[in-house]
């Protein structure tokens, strides 16, 4: 620890008592890791203060003192974005104790959520009071709103209401100076020049520090139907999406899954199995709702809508969950990727979007270009169909040392999928920011205009670099396309 660091953490500890800061090893060991293992770092100290106003001094000594800080939420993140450097030059800064759902309302459809608020408690509470904050993923148990906010998270309901930036209303920040941002106020219309509350959404924690959020509530939902479909390809997939679009607006979710990716899943996880009898090559997951109890019944909806769709091809067989417990069955499928894949061994994961018509044709010569570029890989392809956002994964072959391939094939992998989704017009993240995982490809990509432009905002409102350094994009010019 610095001397800085240490006068730091004395004043923290004198000024708001043992709960604002801990030096303990053991404590703040669980937090030096990323959730997949990738990134592994070090930080002397464990900030963890429990108002906006502790945060708003805390951030405001250490710009005097010109001590680095790296915010954190769940730690659910995907891109190393919230976790420390090697050096233990930042001290970690938690807003986990900063839980509290200060405002909910039915009658404006409104949530005020500090930033250390789980998802899964957000959407509890709105549903007790018969609204809904709609945004879902897999890590709802764990992942905060900060954290949410600043990663613009996506999620399995995009394809209706949006990310995370369509469902704030207000934002509520520490800026690196100190100050607070007071954005939370819901105003439909305000022309006071740029908008610092999208400024700071998916900024992850390099511009301010969200310390809580105003976010928009639907109604709750009266009732909802699962389907399980068997289909021969993604192309297949999304004109069955377009079929059920042309015949409701009802469906939230569209979420496509390859045969190798269930098998993982089947062969991972305890308790799950094959929602169809037969062998399919690709499965697609929908969930369409409802919030009118007089409405047709959702299930219905679904039947009437994939009946023709079977009739003509689209789909090979279907099943439509007759409980909420075989509905849950089937999302659990859905929601246990990533663990399934990361028990399954070393895996470079690719977030990407491509403009939605040409998912299908990049899911499939993607990966076959992918697999044959690299002798032995396994190409996986998931996710989102409805809203172009796929998870591109990229499996290691069998029997490697997963750290040695990281090191030596990971960066060319990465940069070959990144190439082709960029050649398509897309973005290499749709959903999970850039952390310190695509830090370097942002900028090997991205034209020179757009490189300048971010760094401009980072150096004129964190001048020093104190805001979660090495994440995003760093204020020393860095190579990248013209």
């Amino acid at each position: 620890m610095t001397p800085a660091q240490r006068q730091l953490v004395e004043t923290i500890l004198q000024r708001f008592g043992t709960k604002a800061a801990t030096t303990d090893a053991e404590t703040i060991a669980p937090w030096l890791s990323d959730w997949r293992g990738r990134y592994h770092g070090q930080a002397p100290a464990l900030l963890s203060p429990g108002s906006t106003e502790e945060v708003a001094a805390i951030i405001g000594l250490a710009a005097q003192a010109g001590v680095a800080v790296v915010p954190q939420g769940g730690n659910t993140g995907m891109v190393g974005g919230a976790t420390p450097s090697p050096d233990g030059s930042a001290l970690l800064l938690s807003l986990r104790r900063m839980n509290r759902i200060r405002a909910l309302s039915p009658v404006s459809n409104l949530a005020v959520a500090e930033a250390g608020v789980i998802l899964a408690d957000l959407r509890g509470a709105a549903e007790a009071l018969g609204r809904r904050f709609p945004l879902d993923l897999g890590a709802r148990g764990s992942a905060t709103i900060g954290g949410l906010v600043s990663t613009n998270a996506g999620g399995t309901q995009v394809l209706r209401f949006g990310t995370m930036r369509s469902l704030v209303a207000g934002v509520e920040a520490v800026l690196p100076d100190g100050s607070i941002h007071n954005g939370i106020a819901a105003l439909k219309k305000d022309n006071r020049g740029y908008d610092l509350n999208q400024l700071l959404i998916g900024a992850e924690g390099t511009l301010g520090i969200v310390t809580a959020a105003t976010l928009r509530l639907v109604p709750g939902v009266a009732a909802r139907a699962v389907a399980w479909v068997g289909i021969s390809g993604p192309g297949k997939a999304l004109e069955l999406l377009r079929a059920l679009e042309a015949g409701t607006d009802a469906v939230e979710s569209f979420e496509i899954v390859p045969e190798n990716t269930l098998a993982l899943v089947l062969r991972h996880v305890p308790g799950t199995r094959r929602p169809l009898a037969g062998a399919h090559a690709w499965h697609v997951l929908i969930e369409t709702v409802t919030t009118d109890p007089a409405a047709e019944p959702p299930a219905e909806t679904l039947e009437r809508l994939l009946a023709p769709a079977l009739d003509a091809g689209l789909a090979e067989d279907v099943v439509i969950a007759a409980s909420e417990a075989q509905a849950e069955d089937f999302w659990r499928i859905r929601h246990s990727i990533s663990e399934a894949e990361r028990a399954a061994g070393p895996a470079l994961q690719h977030d990407i979007s491509v403009p939605v018509d040409d998912m299908p044709r990049f899911m499939i010569e993607g990966g076959a270009e992918a697999e044959a570029r690299f002798p032995g890989t396994e190409a996986i392809a998931f996710g989102h169909l409805g809203d172009g956002n796929v998870h591109f994964h990229v499996r290691a072959p069998a029997g490697v040392d997963a750290q040695t391939w990281y090191a030596e094939e990971g960066p060319g992998i990465s940069r070959h999928v990144h190439d082709m989704v960029v050649a398509a017009g897309g973005s290499i993240s749709a959903e999970h920011g850039i952390g310190q995982l695509k830090r370097d490809e942002l900028a090997r990509l991205s034209a020179s205009s757009r490189m300048t432009v971010l760094r401009a905002i980072k150096s004129a409102l964190d001048p020093q670099g104190i805001l979660n350094p090495g994440k995003l994009v760093t204020l020393a010019p860095e190579p990248s396309r013209p």
